[in-house]
């Protein structure tokens, strides 16, 4: 996407709808979606829970909002939730888990994002006078800070032997959700049949302006409403945000095909450049981190040395950048990106 002449790499976020998702804007049904009026809304949110394999959905205007919501409708004020240690909810929303549904995370380690079921097991509080219950573990996938890595149905499914056993509830962070169905070539409920309620994102890949989608029983979304509301998330038109979300269903997610093809020449490119190092076995979707520590530098000098020709990139921490490929990168803009690191590296290197 060559936005104000950059190459932006920095999220699939930046991705802009298509014409004939503005042209839905225009010509959307609306109504009062805290009536339950819109139709637009229904119908997206109709079509959502039937794609997820479950009963009911429920638009929100992001997935920060949409794992909150979850967080807070899957449980009560002093328990406690497990999670990955390396996940969103974790690190980027604000300790809203904490603050705001009065959860205490409790973060597991796990391999390129995916926990172990025993180590899961092994993190769930007593229920005693002293504990903060356990009644929640949370998954991520795909996984944003492990590289867009995918945690798989089986995987899945093991963890959710656990929560079963201890009959805590086991909800899904799925961003980018079709992302791994995509990359694994299997359809989406084989993911969403082994978790009780989960979120996905229609803002990212999908190409949508704004909104995701929260997916699980009726009782489940009936609290979420509710919570929704709480956080001052009750739209009221919001067709205008459905419409879009329509069109990325029927027609968005196969495209993410392209994406991860892109990602992958991508991180072959960097992973041949002197001073560069890119984990290969993480590049599994539409994510790549780049290691520049070989260089002697920091990230940030790195992301900058990049705006300089034209390539926009978010640096992780001291050493990782993160580099994403979405809707509007092309296979020449990843070639030129490539050729631009290449030249900020051999400028490094003197």
């Amino acid at each position: 996407m060559a936005a104000r002449g950059y190459i932006d790499l920095r999220s699939d976020t930046v991705t802009l709808p298509t014409e004939e998702m503005l042209e839905a804007i225009k010509t959307a049904e609306l109504g009062d979606d805290v009536f339950g009026e819109d139709p637009t809304v229904n119908r997206l949110e109709e079509m959502a829970a039937k794609k997820m394999g479950n009963e009911a959905a429920m638009l929100v205007p992001s997935g920060t909002m949409g794992n909150l919501v979850s967080v807070t409708s899957n449980t009560k004020r002093g328990d406690s939730a497990i999670l990955e240690a390396e996940s969103h909810i974790y690190w980027h929303e604000v300790g809203g888990i904490s603050a705001i549904a009065g959860v205490m995370p409790l973060p597991v380690k796990g391999t390129m994002g995916v926990m172990s079921p025993l180590d899961v097991e092994a993190a769930i509080r007593p229920r005693t006078i002293h504990s903060a219950e356990t009644t929640l573990v949370c998954i991520e996938n795909t996984h944003n800070r492990a590289g867009g890595t995918i945690v798989t149905p089986a995987q899945i499914e093991a963890i959710s032997k656990v929560t079963k056993k201890h009959g805590l509830k086991l909800y899904l962070d799925g961003s980018r959700i079709f992302n791994a169905a995509v990359a694994l070539k299997t359809d989406v409920r084989e993911f969403t049949k082994h978790v009780d309620n989960l979120m996905f994102c229609l803002s990212k890949g999908l190409s949508c302006p704004i909104g995701s989608i929260l997916v699980g029983n009726q009782e489940f979304i009936g609290k979420a409403r509710k919570v929704r509301k709480i956080l001052g998330g009750g739209m009221r038109q919001a067709g205008v945000i459905a419409a879009p979300g329509i069109i990325a269903l029927e027609k968005m997610i196969d495209r993410l095909e392209d994406d991860h093809r892109n990602a992958r020449l991508l991180a072959e490119g960097l992973s041949k450049m002197e001073g560069l190092n890119v984990d290969l076995r993480a590049v599994q979707t539409n994510i790549v981190v780049l290691d520049v520590s070989g260089l002697g530098i920091s990230a940030e000098l790195f992301t900058k040395r990049l705006k300089d020709h034209c390539v926009l990139a978010l640096s992780r921490d001291k050493k990782r950048i993160r580099l994403v490929t979405h809707r509007g990168i092309e296979q020449e803009d990843i070639e030129k990106a490539l050729a631009a690191t290449e030249e900020v590296a051999k400028e490094l290197r003197l």
